[in-house]
């Protein structure tokens, strides 16, 4: 599928509107492209950037409330919701297996209701974008559990913060402690060291460098993974309400911990408990590397597959005169003349995730009955970018080459078309080409205008032109 001409193009007024609609939100509602030619489309910006927590609907808000467990703590899903004790009958089993579901279940349709009714869509936007960078998968073992409160708790009320709030959230959190199994790293000397305590384990000490903050080429080394294992020993979870325990799932087990002095990226990191992980989640957040790795992962989830070297620094130099300040580096990536430069307009190709809910935002699929949630999910599923189920800690790619080929593209026809009949009656034509704006080319509205009107919504939301955004 070649990408939309932009040769000659200059980006009007009317082509920023859908461009912000497409970068800053998950697809134009019916409405949404009036609303920001009102507000300006600065100001739109500057109020997503400033998202508004009252700004829910109560046709979202009150559905979420009936959803129980993402109001519990981590500690209280494994207690009410958490496997059955040993010796348990086979209908014991299958008892807690029902309810694990039911976890999982009401977070992905927390998932999907926001993505498709919240206002503050760059919240949604960056709650996918953090999700990806602080992957978990929700298929392992009881991680399954705490993905949806890991989201709730932790990815999106600190979408737009600092940086190193998230990454200190994101490291105590039992889902991820769980899932790159820091919850089993443990001094080899220390006498607790068995059973599922066995010694060192590395994962999520190197993923900790490698994805979250220094990036593959960060210029760390296999001594420096060696060295933050051992200063990570001990950061657990817990599992159980105790005493004096906040219910968060994490703790920190100073009998577990490496107490020796060690030395981390040049930098000498003396040895005692907790607060050796808290000085080595500074020193990551504030590196250079990691400042560079996260302003590249931004410009081209929003710019660019291969975003342009000039944009990183100037967005990477932001991310250091802010102290990481997210919200910060995206304004500044918003007001930068690259963002709105005639050949990033309508050449960033949509990962399943974003053109379902596109698709499903276009036909305003509004109060969804819990059918129309999971057939989404289902088609998530069929397209390869099942939500929540990416097993690699470096989350779903974000990049055309990972979801641009012939069988993709058939199985998108067929979901358009079943996105276009969920709708009843089905938007005409030509309010969907209201609401989506000026992108579609001359061919392709001639095969709309030229098919039966029963046709024409399915072939708008098929379009090459609704691959890209």
């Amino acid at each position: 599928m070649a990408k939309v001409d932009t040769a000659g193009m200059a980006v009007d007024n009317t082509q920023k509107i859908t461009h912000v609609l497409d970068r800053l939100s998950l697809g134009p509602r019916p409405g949404d492209r009036q609303r920001v030619e009102r507000m300006g489309v600065e100001q739109y910006i500057q109020a997503q950037l400033a998202p508004d927590d009252n700004a829910a609907p109560d046709t979202l808000t009150g559905p979420l409330q009936n959803l129980s467990t993402l109001s519990l703590t981590p500690v209280d899903i494994h207690e009410q919701y958490g496997p059955p004790e040993r010796g348990a009958s086979q209908q014991q089993r299958e008892a807690a297996r029902k309810k694990q579901r039911q976890v999982a279940q009401e977070s992905l349709h927390a998932r999907m209701r926001q993505a498709l009714e919240n206002p503050n869509q760059l919240q949604e936007v960056m709650t996918d974008f953090w999700f990806n960078h602080f992957n978990v998968y929700i298929g392992k073992g009881i991680t399954r559990l705490w993905a949806g409160v890991y989201e709730k708790t932790v990815l999106r009320p600190l979408a737009l913060g600092k940086f190193r709030d998230l990454l200190g959230a994101t490291a105590k959190h039992p889902a991820m402690s769980f899932y790159l199994d820091n919850w089993r790293n443990t001094d080899p000397a220390s006498e607790l060291a068995k059973g599922q305590y066995k010694g060192f384990n590395e994962n999520y000490a190197r993923e900790l460098m490698e994805l979250h903050t220094m990036g593959v080429d960060g210029g760390y080394t296999q001594a420096d993974v060696e060295s933050l294992t051992r200063i990570l020993t001990g950061w657990g979870l817990v599992r159980q309400n105790r005493a004096n325990h906040d219910g968060s799932g994490f703790q920190f087990a100073p009998r577990r911990h490496d107490s020796r002095d060690k030395t981390l990226l040049g930098e000498s990191n003396p040895g005692g408990g907790i607060e050796e992980g808290e000085k080595a989640l500074d020193l990551l957040a504030q590196h250079p590397s990691t400042a560079q790795h996260i302003s590249y992962k931004l410009a081209q989830y929003f710019v660019s597959d291969e975003p342009p070297e000039g944009l990183v620094n100037r967005l990477a130099n932001r991310f250091k005169e802010t102290d990481g300040c997210i919200r910060e580096v995206l304004r500044s990536l918003f007001t930068d003349d690259t963002f709105w430069a005639p050949e990033h307009y309508q050449t960033k190709f949509k990962t399943p995730y974003q053109y379902i809910l596109s698709i499903a935002r276009a036909v305003k699929l509004s109060n969804p009955e819990e059918n129309d949630v999971q057939r989404l999910l289902g088609g998530m599923g069929q397209l390869g970018m099942p939500l929540y189920r990416c097993r690699t800690p470096d989350g779903y790619a974000q990049v055309e080459s990972a979801w641009n080929n012939d069988e993709a593209m058939l199985s998108r026809v067929g979901f358009a078309r079943a996105v276009a009949n969920m709708k009843d009656p089905k938007p005409p034509a030509a309010e969907l080409l209201a609401t989506l704006g000026d992108q579609f080319s001359a061919e392709t509205r001639s095969v709309v205008d030229s098919s039966p009107p029963g046709m024409q919504p399915a072939l708008v939301l098929a379009s090459p032109e609704m691959m890209y955004r």
